[in-house]
């Protein structure tokens, strides 16, 4: 599985690169900037691509501009963006209209090295990934707010793995409790959102998104 890596940090980009090939995969590029980083996206269409949001010039936004323009220009490729603090609207931005082969961490999780491989290899399979405090912030947020506010404190806990791109079978190990339990439980929470039960945690993940959005 290939990678390119964007990070105008030199020791991180090096880190990260020997990480992700210490867990098995292949670094076809790395870079500095923007600019290089969708070349070498373009040139070796890499399964997954890992960048972070402040890139130069201007040190703002032009690292989730790429991911935007790959996601948009070659959609077979998987994108994980990485960011230092947490922004909801970066967050819904990249995401857009789907949430397949998309992902959104903070630099934070990278120092969780099964956690953040497991990440990108869940990217590059087309599932997504979402920071647990964007999640976190997005279900604060509208916590009076109906149907939201129906849930129970476990449908919630539930529904926040659930944007997190978990599978059943993961919340229910987090939790300690059955699958058939999970199951259940999403059930309830599809039912009290008016949401369509759909296959594949991306789906999920957009469903979830989507209703937290407005």
């Amino acid at each position: 599985m290939r990678v390119v890596i964007a990070d105008d940090n030199v020791l991180l980009r090096e880190g990260l690169a020997r990480l992700l090939e210490d867990a098995g995969f292949e670094v076809a590029g790395q870079a500095g900037d923007a600019e290089d980083f969708l070349r070498k996206v373009r040139a070796h269409k890499p399964e997954v691509a890992v960048t972070d949001i402040r890139m130069p010039p201007t040190q703002t936004d032009e690292g989730l501009r790429a991911a935007q323009e790959i996601r948009s220009e070659l959609p077979g490729i998987g994108v994980l963006v990485l960011s230092q603090f947490v922004d909801q609207a970066y967050a819904m931005q990249l995401l857009g209209g789907s949430a397949e082969g998309v992902g959104y961490l903070l630099k934070d999780r990278v120092a969780d090295v099964e956690n953040f491989t497991e990440a990108v290899r869940r990217v590059a399979e087309g599932g997504s990934v979402l920071d647990p405090q964007v999640v976190a912030q997005l279900l604060g947020g509208r916590g009076g707010d109906e149907p939201l506010g129906r849930l129970t404190p476990r449908e919630r806990e539930v529904l926040g793995l659930m944007a997190q791109g978990r599978s059943n079978q993961a919340i229910a190990r987090d939790l300690v409790v059955t699958e058939r339990a999970i199951e259940k439980h999403v059930t309830s929470i599809f039912l009290k959102l008016n949401l369509p039960v759909a296959d594949g945690s991306h789906r999920r993940v957009l469903a979830v998104l989507a209703y937290l959005e407005g």
